[in-house]
């Protein structure tokens, strides 16, 4: 007998441990501005970096458009661990290309910001409307940009995917149920990514050396998206 109510009693814990916890996944578009401090181009061949406090351009709603997607794991204690990735964009300007000595320095196809986020929400804060849940969160992971650039006069241009370095993120939103599993949320992200990448060298020179560009890249958004929960 005694048996018997301890493999029930597991069988209990076994299938409430799920139920307690809740997974939740989110997708969404924003606005998006990018802006650094005290870039450094060093040109391929060149002995020396320019340093240059770049103007940078965001485009979000430019063909790809920003956005993010997040996945959630809650506890009971209302604190959330997962995992997200955000699409930002930064490209410089005319000016400062010309400066530099290159046609094209952008990150077009995604400054890609993937981190590891931990989240905490305060369900109930708002008594007269339960349905709206405040929450903040943060995380931490790595910079994939996917590196545009091509030296002026240059027969090739740096065009790939590079791990450039390390990327943090801030967020603080608001959430409103739509039901027990749909909800539309609203919020502000910040993220800063510490990016160190190659210039390739010019394939028409031989032996020439590879170039680096340096930035440590800030991005402010402002998101709206919705969410989905089992």
């Amino acid at each position: 007998m005694l048996d018997s109510i301890k493999v029930a009693a597991a069988a209990v814990m076994l299938t409430a441990a799920p139920a307690a916890a809740e997974m939740e996944l989110s997708l969404y578009l924003g606005v998006q501005s990018a802006q650094s401090d005290s870039d450094s181009v060093r040109l391929p061949g060149a002995a020396a970096a320019v340093s240059r406090d770049i103007s940078w351009r965001a485009k979000p709603f430019s063909n790809p458009l920003y956005y993010g997607g997040r996945a959630i794991w809650w506890t009971q204690g209302d604190l959330g661990f997962g995992i997200e990735g955000t699409h930002t964009k930064a490209i410089a300007s005319a000016s400062d290309r010309a400066a530099l000595g290159v046609d094209r320095l952008e990150f077009t196809d995604g400054h890609n910001i993937i981190t590891a986020n931990v989240m905490k929400r305060f369900p109930g804060v708002f008594a007269k409307t339960p349905k709206f849940t405040p929450y903040v969160g943060g995380g931490v992971g790595v910079a994939i940009p996917h590196v545009d650039i091509k030296v002026t006069g240059a027969a090739g241009r740096t065009y790939d995917y590079e791990t450039t370095g390390v990327a943090l993120r801030g967020i603080a939103g608001m959430k409103y149920a739509l039901n027990d599993k749909w909800a539309l949320f609203g919020e502000y992200q910040i993220t800063w990514s510490d990016n160190d990448a190659t210039i390739d060298p010019d394939p028409a020179i031989p032996g020439q050396t590879a170039g680096k560009f340096k930035t440590e890249l800030v991005t402010h958004a402002v998101n709206v998206g919705i969410s989905y929960s089992f």
